[in-house]
This record gives C-alpha cells, structure tokens and sequence, in this order.
C-alpha cells in the first residue's frame, strides 16, 4: 500500500460493532503495540506522534479511523517494516497472541491523575452510561433498516439475470487476471467506510491512491457480491495481494475489492453513495437488475426506500449524540493526563521503532 490510505477495521451495523481487528494479531508483525487506556488519556495523540515521525523517514503508513468518529485514529499500520499501534480497548479489545514477540502492551493509564479522576466519579460515570446507550440505540435503529433492506433486496433479485452478471465478470477476469503465478496471494480485510456520526461516508480517496484503473460497480442491492468474492480469489490465484472491503451493511458480504499491485479496483458505488471519481469501466448493475420491475414494484421500493432513509437517519442522530457523549468524557478526563508524558513515550516508541527497522531494512 501507498503511503497516507485511510481505511476502517470495525463498522456500525445492526449487528452492533463489527471488528475485523484480530487479524492484526499473529506472525503479520514484528511489534504490533497494543495501547491500553480509557478515554481521553492520548491514544490517539499517541499514534500520531509515531506516524508523523514515520512520514518524515518516508515509510509506507496505513491510517485506520475510527468507525465512531472517523477524524480519531484506532490504528497505525507500517506494513513496510512490519510495525504497528493499535488500540486495544473496547469495542475492540485486543489481546496479544505472541506476547512480546510480536505484540505488546503498552499501558496508558499510567499518565492518568487518579486522586482527580476519582474526584469526578459521578460525571464521568453519566458521560459513560450516556454515549453507550446512545451507541445501542444507534445499533438497534439500523437493525430495523437492515431488515427493511432485505425485504427490498428479495424483490430486486428476483428479477436478476445472475447466469449474465456471471458471464460478464468472465470476461473480465480472463481480460486482468491471467497472469501465471509465482507465489499465492495474500487476502487483508477492512472496511472503506460505513455509517458514522457524519453520516454514511467511502474513503473513495485511498481507492484512488492505491489503485488508478478502477471499475466502478453501480450496485444499490448487493448483487456483485458473489461476483467479486470470486474476483479476490482470482487475484490470489494469480499471485497478488488483495485487500477485501466487506460491506459494512452486511459484513459477511464483499462491497469492493482492491489490487494494489496491479492498479486494479472493483468499487460498488450505490444511490446513498456514488463514486465521484472517473471510472476506467461502469458494470450498470442495478439497471440489469431493475429492467424486470413490475410498475408496483417499483413503487413499493420506492416507499420502503423512503423508510430505510428515515431509519438510516435515525441511526446516525443516534451516533451524532454518542459522538458529543464520548467528547464530553474526554474533556473531563483530560484535565487530569500527563499529555507531556504521554508524548515522550510516544517520541520513544517511534525512536525505537524507526531505528530497529533502519538496522533490518
């Protein structure tokens, strides 16, 4: 990956949060930094301050933003030199799987004032309770979208032609992925985006910095999915690395799909979010599928998209007072950080971690 991709490991979905976090844990990385700490105390302060440090000696950085506020970082990958911070505190708790010798706390709370943080038990107990049941609320709102979403979703496939959405997606792997191997690919998952206090968003930017030739999938139904399930396992079969973006709807299903190696994208772009880059081909999906609507069909989606958007709505009001409930426990725990403290061991980490990957280029 280029430098500067922002990308997501965990998704609010009405499944709840949905993590793809313990992939990071294992042999991928030789120091993976595991921050632990509750709010406020630096995290991600912490992580920025190693990545800018990395910027200035030109390593590759993967920035992961934060499903719930997605200015806030959750981690900072340097694939390059096989190093890495992540936070492991709740939603996405981590533990290491190879203590030390591929992972590693590193313990945050230490640069907390305790007596003053104590001192403030009933606010921050308010602000705690508050965010987390505006975060339910917000899962259970897109509970009921997703359900209306299926409803519509069966209709719309009935009506497709799978058998020539198949056909065409032949074509184009005979025309991209036929390159003999010399290796099997490696296959990384994250989300590009997802609903969050902002509303529904796509880092549609790290597509364009990773991958210039993109087809762009006009898909509002899910219907590619199959289709580039089967284009990741091509890409693999051909020797490339692939990074497998699940739909943050419905996670157990694949939204886009990036080769990096080859400049090569396959990007679902939908009526709530159109892609606003120049696609090298457009695969009109929801007109194949659409074409075979009866007049009260059409209507019918019409109404319950018209729900869905109401429900999808709701949600993200629900994640905006999340948002402010999470902001207020900070600004009362901050007070009470040693950020100076924090920022000198962050300077330490990237000295250490800089240096160690300039004796093992």
């Amino acid at each position: 990956m280029k430098a500067s991709a922002h990308i997501f490991l965990g998704a609010n979905s009405g499944e709840g949060f949905y993590s793809l976090y313990d992939q990071l844990l294992g042999t991928r990385f030789d120091d993976l930094l595991i921050l632990k700490g509750g709010p406020g105390c630096g995290k991600s302060s912490f992580m920025r301050t190693v990545a800018d440090a990395a910027g200035c000696e030109g390593i590759e950085t993967i920035y992961v933003n934060c499903s719930g506020d997605p200015d806030s970082l959750d981690a900072v990958l340097f694939p390059t030199i096989r190093k890495g911070i992540v936070d492991g505190t709740a939603p996405h708790v981590l533990e290491p799987r190879y203590t030390v010798a591929n992972e590693r706390y590193v313990d945050l709370t230490r640069f907390y004032d305790v007596a003053g943080v104590k001192g403030l038990r009933a606010e921050l107990t308010a602000h705690s309770d508050a965010y987390r049941a505006a975060y339910a609320e917000a899962y259970h709102v897109l509970r009921a979208a997703d359900a209306l979403a299926s409803e519509r979703r069966a209709i719309v496939y009935g009506t497709m032609d799978f058998e020539r959405l198949a056909k065409r997606f032949d074509g184009l792997l005979r025309r991209e992925l036929r390159v003999r191997p010399t290796r099997h690919g490696r296959v990384d998952y994250a989300f590009l985006g997802g609903v969050t206090h902002r509303g529904e968003l796509c880092r549609f930017d790290t597509v364009e910095a990773l991958c210039p030739r993109v087809y762009e999938l006009s898909d509002s139904w899910g219907l590619a999915s199959t289709q580039l399930a089967r284009v990741c396992d091509a890409a693999m079969e051909s020797g490339c690395d692939v990074l497998a973006c699940p739909d943050p709807d419905r996670p157990k299903e694949l939204r886009h799909v990036l080769i990096p190696s080859r400049g090569l994208a396959f990007v679902t772009c939908t009526a709530r979010l159109p892609y606003p880059g120049t696609a090298y081909r457009r695969l009109r999906l929801d007109a194949m599928a659409e074409a075979g609507l009866s007049h009260s069909e059409r209507a019918g989606l019409r109404l319950s998209g018209r729900l869905e958007r109401a429900l999808r709505e709701e949600a993200v009001e629900a994640l905006r007072r999340a948002k402010s409930g999470h902001d207020a426990l900070e600004r009362a725990y901050n007070p009470f950080v040693d950020f100076d403290g924090v920022y000198a061991l962050a300077r330490e980490e990237a000295g250490r971690i800089l240096g160690e990957s300039a004796k093992n280029p």
